[in-house]
């Protein structure tokens, strides 16, 4: 899941090399976090949460196809835990 979420995000932003990561596992789900530098947030989110959402549609059937349940979850690079 990480690595799919990497590949698409650096493809899209300019800071490729500021792109953060993580997945953090959980009882029931996964949650992806997902950071970016703060130029590159309106790339990742899109006209009207589109290109956020479109990620979000994509990591929802990888996961459904493994039979797990997957939140990503979109931060400012310095807000990473």
């Amino acid at each position: 899941m990480k690595d799919l979420v990497a590949f698409i995000v650096e493809s899209l932003v300019d800071n490729p090399e500021e792109v953060q990561v993580t997945e953090v596992r959980g009882r029931g789900s996964t949650v992806v976090e997902l950071a970016v530098s703060q130029p590159d947030m309106g790339r990742v989110i899109g006209k009207s949460g589109r290109v956020i959402d479109s990620i979000r549609t994509l990591l929802q059937v990888r996961a459904a196809k493994d039979g797990k349940r997957v939140e990503l979850e979109l931060l400012e690079a310095d807000e990473l835990r």
